[in-house]
């Protein structure tokens, strides 16, 4: 009987704290992690936002470490209120430098311009009401878990386009994703939105403390992701009546 337990806990054990092989996600509901696409795919991303807004980005993988992409959308593109592009398609860059191994985890170095939600014009404002996460580090490790795939994400950023509101902090964010089943997800993220704190704008306070973010992804076919995104779980009661709901769509596919 003894022996039957510990073979038990053995094998849990090396099942909890094993490199897993399946490859992280490039982003989790927005922060990004260390993944990247392999070389030869692509992804088309299309997230239906608040107040009728569309953003979509395309992004390629050049090598097995470096993705480039483009992003473009604008506010009420569904609804009856007129037509407001963003003021410029934005870019993404990533690049690989540390492969995850058994004791280290893997790192990314990156750059992403892309907003999120409406985009404010405003002389005293030029931003999204979430901003980019601009230059970025993200680590991320990854372990076989009893359902499938866990992986843990973390970084720092900096944004270097969004400093009108005179507010450009570095920040830190952080997150999981966890596999249930081999079709379905679940994600989690926290954006301390340190460049956000400034209480000078005080229409643009939408956080109490930083962006909690939680999703559902499924895998509904093999290359497409649906995805339920339940964004700013932390809002600012005074400027803010609820936390936003957000639709994302991911087709990834290969040269």
């Amino acid at each position: 009987m003894r022996i039957k337990i510990f073979s038990i806990l053995l094998i849990g054990t090396v099942l909890l704290g094993q490199e897993s092989s399946y490859p992280p996600p490039t982003t989790l509901i927005t922060a990004p992690t260390a993944g990247t696409l392999v070389r030869g795919s692509f992804s088309f991303e299309m997230r239906i936002q608040n107040h009728g807004g569309l953003a979509t980005a395309l992004a390629a993988g050049i090598t097995d470490r470096f993705q480039f992409g483009v992003s473009y959308g604008a506010n009420n593109f569904i609804g009856d209120d007129s037509l407001q592009w963003y003021p410029r398609p934005e870019a993404s860059l990533k690049y690989r430098i540390l492969d995850e191994t058994m004791a280290m985890p893997g790192m990314s170095l990156g750059i992403n311009t892309q907003g999120f939600g409406r985009y404010h014009s405003e002389k005293d404002k030029k931003r999204y009401d979430t901003k980019a996460y601009g230059l970025y580090a993200a680590v991320s490790k990854n372990w076989k878990f009893l359902l499938g795939n866990i992986g843990i994400h973390g970084g720092m950023n900096y944004n270097f386009t969004e400093t009108t509101d005179g507010d450009d902090d570095p920040n830190v964010f952080f997150g999981l994703d966890m596999e249930v089943n081999p079709e379905l997800s679940l994600l989690f993220e926290y954006n301390s939105a340190f460049n956000e704190n400034d209480k000078d704008i005080q229409s643009m306070a939408m956080n109490d403390s930083g962006y909690l973010n939680a999703a559902v992804r499924w895998t509904f076919v093999q290359h497409l992701h649906i995805e339920v995104d339940f964004n700013n779980l932390l809002f600012n009661e005074e400027n803010v009546d609820y936390f936003n709901r957000e639709i994302k769509l991911t087709y990834i596919e290969y040269f």
